[in-house]
């Protein structure tokens, strides 16, 4: 016997609405739930005022939703100024009927008053005036801790907010609120808000590591429906305010190609059967003077010559050093460029924290659509981020050139100029798809230099250890280094010794 139809009937989930925060949606598996109060906390300086901002600024942009902004601590005019740097024209929108602004901050220039037994009705009067009026559907309060601070009675100021968002709630407006917290991994606020008003609790943070300030976010609770977990990198921009780093949402569902392209060398192509695959990632290893950026070099010229178009990531040297060296080798990155086969992109690696660097390289991508992207080196930005931070950015970055399809050169340097592991390619060989390692040769009085192809999933390559010279045309791969040992680990002995 069959069971009742209504026992088969899967009970409805919550359902969400996109903040149109870059990254956001993903890790929140679709946005924040509809009708509902999200707490966003943080210390001072983890982007509380910008989240909430660009919720509202997001639904107007995106969503065609209008929405109201309840300032508690920011003059009205200061949050019309100081978010015009994002490229939102919060004063427009006013005009235009989009954004509603809740002026509850106090006098600037008078004392602040602390305020006994007082509800919050006008308050509520004056947003719900504000949500009818434009017919929003999105509400931001920022930032709730000024109200505990004004207002001595807690107890009655949380039963008040509470008020406030049931009210709100019923009226189908989805409210998004923040708070303070003193510490990043202590309480959730500095006056424990959370439990009586919040449905949904995303923590800010904008932690110390190694010396360098690192933002990330944790969905903390989302009441009846599922999140990822765990804490995720974000950053913010000028161009698209925060941008959220969503790394659980890297999947191993990419398609493999056969398809060979040049590594720009053709005893390497030889040597690696046939050439790199379309969708490879390559570590070059090698100490300085090696030839890695040469091999680069060459990398991007080999794709210029199949009518590809490629795209240099430089950590190390400028434009016009990478301009020169490529002409003395034969090779000209002018011409490249003009024809807008090659595009060089140079940055100090301290310029910026890895996550905009990250930011910046995947809109760059997607904007050039390159065949082939190269970074010279990984080594220099590894030198200016955490651990974590580094391989989050090499996890990012080779996903997103396995998701289009795109060969990926890196260079890293060996800590010792005869051999050894580098610290880059410690942390990153498991991702790559082949490494290439080159090598100084110490032998009778002079200095000769060696190649090995050392890995190369999906496919067979030459394992010999190979000896290259570099002259005015480029690297030239020759014979098989014989009666030598010990090349890898930079101590070589010679045979008969």
């Amino acid at each position: 016997m069959n069971p009742p139809a209504s026992q088969n009937v899967r009970p409805e989930t919550v359902a969400k609405i996109r903040t149109g925060i870059p990254g956001f949606d993903s890790i929140s598996e679709g946005g924040l739930p509809r009708a509902r109060a999200t707490l966003i906390a943080g210390t001072a300086g983890s982007a509380k005022t910008v989240f909430a901002v660009h919720y509202i600024a997001a639904g107007i942009t995106q969503a065609g939703e209008s929405g109201v902004f309840v300032t508690f601590e920011d003059s009205v005019a200061d949050v019309r100024k100081n978010m015009l740097s994002f490229g939102w024209d919060i004063a427009r929108w006013e005009k235009e009927g989009k954004w509603a602004f809740v002026d509850a901050a106090p006098d600037a220039e008078g004392p602040i008053a602390v305020v006994g037994d007082y509800d919050l009705g006008g308050l509520l009067a004056r947003i719900e005036h504000a949500v009818k009026k434009i017919g929003a559907t999105r509400v931001s309060l920022d930032s709730l801790n000024a109200l505990f601070v004004q207002f001595r009675d807690h107890a009655m100021l949380r039963a008040e907010l509470f008020r406030i968002t049931s009210t709100l709630k019923r009226m189908g407006v989805t409210v998004l609120f923040t708070g303070e917290r003193t510490e990043e991994y202590g309480d959730v606020t500095r006056f424990g808000i959370e439990e009586f008003v919040a449905d949904n609790v995303v923590i800010l943070r904008n932690s110390l590591e190694e010396e360098r300030r690192r933002r990330t976010v944790e969905i903390l609770k989302m009441r009846g429906t599922t999140h990822q977990r765990g804490e995720f990198p974000f950053t913010i921009t000028s161009r698209d305010g925060i941008v959220v780093i969503p790394l659980s949402q890297i999947e191993l569902t990419q398609s493999s190609s056969t398809v060979r392209i040049t590594s720009g060398v053709k005893e390497l192509d030889r040597m690696c059967g046939g050439g790199f695959f379309r969708d490879s990632v390559i570590l070059a290893s090698g100490a300085s003077g090696t030839g890695k950026t040469l091999l680069v070099t060459q990398f991007m010229s080999g794709g210029y010559n199949a009518k590809e178009r490629s795209l240099l990531f430089a950590f190390e040297e400028s434009k016009d050093q990478l301009f020169r060296n490529a002409a003395a080798w034969g090779m000209d990155f002018e011409a490249m460029e003009k024809k807008e086969r090659l595009m060089v992109v140079n940055r100090y690696p301290h310029a910026m924290a890895m996550e905009d660097h990250l930011v910046e390289m995947t809109e760059l991508i997607e904007e050039f659509r390159p065949n082939r992207v190269a970074v010279d080196s990984l080594s220099a930005l590894e030198r200016v981020s955490s651990l974590r931070g580094f391989r989050e950015f090499v996890i990012s970055l080779t996903s997103t050139l396995k998701k289009k399809e795109t060969a990926g050169l890196f260079t890293s340097t060996s800590p010792s100029l005869l051999g050894g592991t580098s610290v880059t390619e410690k942390h990153i060989s498991t991702l790559t798809d082949s490494i290439i390692l080159l090598r100084y040769v110490e032998s009778f009085g002079t200095m000769r230099r060696a190649l090995v192809v050392l890995k190369m999933r999906g496919s067979h390559h030459d394992d010999a250890i190979r000896e290259y010279t570099i002259d005015g045309k480029g690297m030239h791969i020759g014979d098989r280094l014989s009666a030598i040992s010990g090349v890898l680990s930079g101590h070589t002995t010679f045979e008969g010794e």
